[in-house]
């Protein structure tokens, strides 16, 4: 049985390949190629075909990358675009493309130019008229954000957070009011002193998210309040290791806001469903939707008193 699903599989991928190949893949862009974040079976059959086609890949690590082809069976011509060369690799690849060469853009894991090199490229390749196509494919960010369970239904992108104690400060101080969930990336080595900083700026009991090693084998989803958050590092050396994405749960409304979505929802209902207000006062107020839709279904119960 076991058999005959891999040959079904095999099958599928065989007949995907074809398809995607009788795309148009047009010379003179940049193609900006998603690889997996661990688990490399997380690459699509869109990228794979993509890479297979480009007349050079210009990558973070040409060691890495290297490594990551010959995983696929696939070889192509490498060239460095990381942060130290991006504006020289950004005048290479536009004189490339307007010879019409294929350059496929990729970073060691993920999605480039997120909290990754490749922005400068991609606008240098924009700049001069030339076309730049996503691939899409792996994301820690949305990842983590997707097995969450927070329920804000906005995210503040972040990144790294500075390494300096007090412009880490003055960075979380300013994203504290923020009620949209705060997406960090972190390296194992700071993991610890960032938590602790996020547990000072932003209280005990916000919500947080410790997601590492996603996709591998060793993956991790822990969610706890902040202030249980140090103990959890602490418990297990293991927690500390590996690449982190860090969520953390948007501040509360302000009465003052909520009473102003009364307002706005008081007057919609009388034209519109609960569910149409709570998504005009969600457009309107910036509160979450899910919010104002349970203060919509309150207001609009008929009162049995």
């Amino acid at each position: 049985m076991e058999q005959a699903n891999a040959q079904d599989l095999t099958t599928l991928l065989t007949s995907l390949a074809e398809e995607v190949s009788r795309q148009g893949f047009p010379a003179g862009a940049l193609y900006v190629v998603a690889t997996p974040i661990g688990n490399l079976a997380d690459i699509s059959v869109r990228a794979l075909t993509v890479l297979s086609l480009m007349d050079a890949v210009a990558c973070e690590d040409t060691r890495n990358t290297g490594q990551l082809l010959a995983r696929y069976r696939l070889s192509r011509p490498l060239f460095a675009a990381h942060q130290h060369n991006e504006r020289e690799a950004a005048q290479k690849i536009v004189d490339r493309l307007r010879h019409g060469e294929r350059i496929a853009l990729v970073s060691d894991a993920g999605t480039p130019a997120i909290s990754d090199p490749g922005a400068k490229i991609v606008d240098a390749v924009r700049d001069a008229g030339l076309p730049v196509i996503p691939v899409a494919g792996a994301s820690a960010a949305v990842a983590a954000l997707s097995a969450s369970g927070l329920l804000s239904e906005q995210f503040y992108f972040v990144g790294f957070l500075p390494a300096r104690d007090r412009q880490r400060a003055t960075e979380l101080a300013a994203l504290a009011p923020l009620t949209a969930t705060l997406v960090f990336y972190e390296a194992p080595h700071r993991v610890v002193d960032t938590v602790n900083a996020l547990l000072q700026a932003f209280g005990p009991h916000r919500k947080v998210v410790i997601a590492r090693e996603l996709s591998k084998l060793f993956e991790q989803i822990h969610r706890c309040a902040l202030a249980d958050a140090p103990a959890w590092l602490a418990g297990d050396i293991n927690h500390q290791r590996g690449e982190f994405v860090l969520l953390v749960e948007g501040a509360a409304q302000a009465a003052d806001d909520l009473d102003e979505a009364k307002r706005l929802l008081a007057i919609l209902l009388e034209a519109c469903t609960v569910s149409q207000a709570a998504a005009l006062a969600a457009k309107i107020t910036g509160i979450k939707k899910n919010t104002l839709y349970t203060l919509a279904l309150q207001m609009s119960e008929p009162d049995t008193d």
